[in-house]
């Protein structure tokens, strides 16, 4: 079976790739652990001082996995928890490791995808890219990284919208908002990326550590939002409601929501 992250390391640059192709880059529990486990090997190569997150096929990541999360909506409460604290882990590994992480962004970066995007240090972003929240429409919430920094990204009231409508952005449009860094031609991302960690590998490599450790203060100490966000899609994913938003978005029809 192939990885769900390829490892490449080369003059002090590491690629990291999400690669479910076949299922949009789709996080299931396995691609989760594997990108946490690539990351913790990145952090102990001296020699790696660049993460460059990318995806294979023709999207960066379109989310949860549904069909996993469907099945975590009848499992066990400990089963639904112990997927989320995985979950929370992959992401703090993105946001707290010591070398910079940046995302080269091209297709759909949607839901649990764009929430690894908003904890990498940088994104660049191809023109085809699109951005966007798709939890209240499928039966789910953001709960790492969007309510605690997209606010900060694009403002308490923009991140609002982005939250609760679900609509899908431009790359172009997350640029003027502050989503992400920057837009170039398809053509032109790879190297983009490439020029940008090159620009951070002449730079001192302890400055740099420190900065990103000073940056992510904030993130740090909205932590237990985090941990309570945990205990609280524990509990939501067990609900009809969230069945049913995953079920519609499943068979392609409109949900309907019974309060």
């Amino acid at each position: 079976m192939d990885s769900t992250v390829i490892y490449q390391s080369k003059n002090g640059l590491c690629y990291l790739t999400l690669n479910r192709p076949d299922v949009f880059n789709a996080l299931n529990r396995q691609l989760v652990l594997d990108l946490t486990a690539a990351l913790k090997q990145a952090e102990s190569e001296t020699e790696v001082r660049v993460i460059i997150l990318k995806g294979a096929g023709k999207a960066w990541c379109a989310g949860g996995d549904l069909e996993e999360l469907l099945q975590l909506t009848r499992a066990a409460a400990s089963e639904r928890r112990a997927y989320l604290a995985d979950f929370k882990a992959m992401i703090d590994a993105v946001r707290r490791i010591s070398k910079p992480v940046i995302a080269a962004v091209h297709g759909v970066c949607v839901g649990g995808g764009n929430e690894i995007n908003i904890a990498c240090d940088m994104t660049i972003a191809s023109e085809n890219a699109r951005f966007a929240q798709a939890g209240p429409r499928v039966g789910s919430v953001p709960m790492y990284g969007v309510p605690q920094n997209l606010p900060f990204l694009v403002g308490e009231k923009r991140s609002r919208e982005i939250t609760y409508l679900c609509r899908m952005y431009s790359a172009r449009e997350a640029e003027s908002m502050g989503w992400i860094n920057k837009v170039v031609s398809p053509d032109e991302l790879e190297q983009e990326a490439d020029s940008w960690a090159l620009e951070i590998l002449s730079k001192s490599p302890t400055a740099i550590a420190l900065a990103k450790k000073m940056h992510n203060v904030y993130y740090d100490m909205l932590t237990p939002s985090v941990e309570a966000g945990v205990e609280l899609l524990t509990f939501f994913w067990g609900t009809d409601e969230a069945r049913e938003g995953m079920l519609a978005f499943k068979e392609k029809r409109q949900p309907e929501f019974k309060i």
